[in-house]
């Protein structure tokens, strides 16, 4: 594991600074006078606001992804969907969520991102309140459902980037990780939400409340955001915005092609898509687990406690990793330690998985891994923060992207080797092995100083996207 090292306040010993070269300066302020101007930070009275209505967008964007599964089994019975049916519906929202990944980031790094956030807000928002009225009066429910899913998965797409994007934006380096962590338990806290008034509300008014209550707060977060926030400014995103691409397309495929022989972000990339596909084949099995096991397990006792120790655990790794950032240790050699607590200690509680044989100890032990596993709010992905500010969304993007689609892989592995072996050793086993190949990628290549600046000159030159 790294070793924490303190360093003075200027952590990026490339960069010189404007006092110690005078002689340049000349020439590299040009080249940064627009991203200056377009990387005004917040304040931190401001940024704690943002940070609380950030987290309050995360919450409601994962109670509207989450009230379908919620409600596919009395939709099913409603409309007699076959067991394949229901999954076809459930699994278009991932097609749609892997496809505007990078689109959301890019035009986010271009645009703003608390503008691509505020549109797709309001439209999924919108599309959730609209579901239970078009399976209604839709003659193929299923047909409806289907395509209203994927377009889901087309709208929240762009979410996550695009607060990357913001956050590299206007978020000084020693407070990223906080604001990281602290959103990022968002979507922990919108899976207890909607889990449990959305169940309420279910056996109560029906499954259409749930899509009902759900959108409309989402739609009224978008408007208060717009009204409060933004101070009623149009979110209107133009083509003149976006920037033509003509003289500098062949500049833009040049700079990501050697942004992407940068060994760092190589690293986060590879990183990411190893945390990402283990949690999601722990979201997608450990209830399937825990029925097997312990058939006579309570189902919300498993399917609530490791939640409820996700988001102080992830509050936790943030303020952590800012106040070591605070007291001058190397910000690199931070966002190492959060990461080998959340891929490499956790690991050591999945295999302790495979030789419980009580109840209260496997959630112990599960609560323990999702615990630590949310350290990576303030490791991998505030790295690329770090890295490539000026296209930190769509760097993001293409990290999810690459995350979403080995998640689903993984899944699929997951059951064959349940199928083959007859034991969840296996897949305990495999979840701990693509832990340690991204942790060990994460600790032997990550850096923490910008590499999407243009050297080769002498002088920095921001990436076009």
């Amino acid at each position: 594991m790294a070793i924490l090292q303190k360093h003075g306040k200027n952590s990026c010993p490339d960069l010189p600074s404007i006092k110690e070269n005078p002689a340049e300066n000349i020439g590299q302020a040009g080249s940064q006078k627009k991203w200056a101007e377009s990387s005004q930070t917040w304040t931190r009275p401001v940024a704690r606001i943002w940070t609380v209505v950030l987290l309050l967008g995360t919450c409601l964007l994962y109670c509207a992804r989450v009230a379908m599964p919620i409600c596919a089994v009395s939709m099913a019975e409603r409309f007699s969907w076959s067991k394949r049916e229901t999954g076809m519906v459930l699994g278009s929202f991932f097609w749609g969520y892997c496809f505007t990944q990078v689109l959301g980031g890019y035009v986010s790094d271009r645009v703003g991102g608390e503008k691509v956030m505020l549109l797709s807000a309001a439209a999924w928002g919108a599309m959730t309140a609209f579901t239970p009225i078009l399976a209604h009066f839709c003659s193929q429910p299923i047909v409806s459902m289907t395509v209203s899913r994927f377009l889901m998965g087309l709208l929240q797409g762009v979410h996550y980037p695009s607060l990357a994007s913001l956050c590299s934006q206007k978020v000084v380096e020693s407070e990223r990780g906080f604001l990281m962590s602290t959103v990022g338990s968002g979507s922990y806290l919108g899976t207890l939400v909607i889990g449990g008034l959305g169940s309420l509300m279910l056996d109560l008014y029906g499954w259409e409340s749930v899509f009902y209550v759900s959108g409309l707060l989402s739609v009224l977060w978008a408007y208060c955001m717009w009204k409060y926030l933004l101070k009623g400014e149009g979110p209107i995103i133009t083509l003149e915005s976006l920037g033509s691409a003509g003289t500098q397309s062949k500049v833009s495929k040049r700079n990501w092609l050697r942004l992407f022989r940068q060994p760092a972000v190589c690293a986060v990339i590879i990183t990411h898509l190893c945390t990402a596909s283990t949690f999601f084949t722990l979201l997608s099995w450990l209830p399937t687990y825990f029925k097997d096991t312990f058939p006579d397990a309570k189902g919300w006792v498993f399917n609530v406690i490791p939640w409820f120790v996700a988001i102080p655990s992830s509050l936790f790794s943030g303020c952590l990793s800012d106040h070591l950032i605070s007291q001058g240790f190397d910000t690199a050699s931070v966002r190492k330690l959060m990461q080998f607590f959340s891929m490499g200690v956790s690991s050591v509680f999945t295999l302790l998985l495979c030789g419980t044989n009580t109840f209260p100890t496997a959630v112990a032990f599960v609560s323990a891994t999702m615990g630590l596993t949310t350290f990576s709010h303030s490791g991998v992905s505030v790295n690329v923060q770090d890295l490539a500010p000026s296209c930190a969304g769509a760097l993001f993007g293409v990290m999810n992207t690459c995350g979403a689609f080995t998640g689903v892989i993984m899944v699929y592995l997951s059951g064959y080797l349940i199928e083959a072996s007859g034991s969840w050793a296996s897949v305990f086993g495999l979840i701990t092995v693509v832990n340690l190949l991204g942790l060990a990628t994460f600790l032997s290549f990550a850096e923490a100083r910008r590499v999407d600046i243009d050297l080769v000159k002498g002088r920095y030159h921001n990436i076009h996207i």
